[in-house]
């Protein structure tokens, strides 16, 4: 894998991040390396590697952050999480990533192990939210902290004003930056932003941008997640189901159209969450006119 040059190649002044999952068996794992190789060529200004509940994921979760940035060369955020783990527990796991050279973590409380949507209960010995991981990371070191944010709000808050006042404490305890939840109205985003300011949050709000795949699959993932299927995507993809080489340049085209708006609007700075794959991805980066560091070598 070949080390990107630090000169970081854009356009328009907008900044990249992408998001990766850690293998869970030997296929996927080839998939992976062979997905990084390939977007590493676009020169992201980060990227990020997954972390289940309860440290289900530690440790190819630490394999994978430290290939990339050690084979990869790419400053490699690890999310972190504090469901199910004691103050200890998760400082122990700051240590052994920080020992391999990581210096910005994703602080997210997570999903308690029991699954989405399940009752959360802080652990008795432990960070009791991301707003309290993202003050306990802040007194280990000078860590670079990205956190969560959610335009359509989380699942399980009460409401926006509750969810938008947790983005406030995690930002005044030390955020660096908070990354979306991925969203596809873009006016919803607006009004989010908003909110947002009124409530004198400063930290960058980073759009997560979400290529589809699979629609359906989305719908289901969606519904877990929070996050609302505007009509228009059923009419952009209506008809396409079996037709995969069109399916793949609507999905290209409409992740575009968003970045594009979204840049219309003064945002410089997104968050694609890649799915382990590249094909969609460079393509959405292609249709926006970002320039790679290097061509593909496929």
């Amino acid at each position: 894998m070949t080390k990107t040059d630090p000169d970081r190649h854009t356009s328009g002044n907008f900044k990249l991040s992408f998001e990766f999952f850690p293998p869970k068996n030997a296929d996927m794992d080839v998939q992976l390396w062979e997905t990084v190789e390939e977007l590493a060529r676009w020169n992201p200004d980060f990227v990020s590697v997954t972390y289940g509940a309860g440290g289900t994921t530690k440790a190819p979760t630490l394999v994978a952050v430290d290939r990339m940035i050690s084979v990869a060369g790419l400053s490699t955020a690890s999310h972190l999480t504090c469901v199910d783990a004691s103050k200890q527990e998760v400082h122990d796991v700051v240590e052994e990533l920080r020992g391999i050279g990581v210096k910005h973590f994703v602080a997210l409380r997570g999903d308690p192990a029991t699954g989405p949507g399940t009752a959360y209960k802080p652990h008795p010995d432990g960070y009791e939210n991301a707003a309290a991981l993202v003050r306990g990371l802040r007194e280990i070191d000078d860590f670079q902290i990205s956190v969560s944010a959610y335009p359509e709000k989380h699942p399980e808050s009460e409401s926006t004003d509750v969810d938008i006042d947790m983005l406030k404490r995690k930002a005044d305890n030390g955020a660096t930056r908070a990354l979306t939840q991925f969203f596809f109205d873009n006016t919803m985003f607006e009004r989010y932003m908003e909110r947002v300011t009124k409530a004198g949050i400063t930290i960058p709000i980073v759009p997560g941008i979400m290529p589809i795949q699979n629609l359906t699959q989305l719908k289901r993932f969606a519904g877990r997640c929070g996050t609302s299927i505007p009509a228009f995507l059923d009419e952009r993809f209506a008809g396409l189901d079996d037709n995969p080489v069109e399916r793949a340049k609507v999905a290209a085209d409409v992740a575009a159209e968003q970045i594009l708006d979204l840049q219309r609007h003064g945002i410089s700075e997104f968050h694609l969450y890649t799915m382990n794959r590249a094909p969609l991805v460079n393509a959405v980066l292609e249709n926006v006119g970002y320039r790679p560091l290097r061509q593909s070598a496929a």
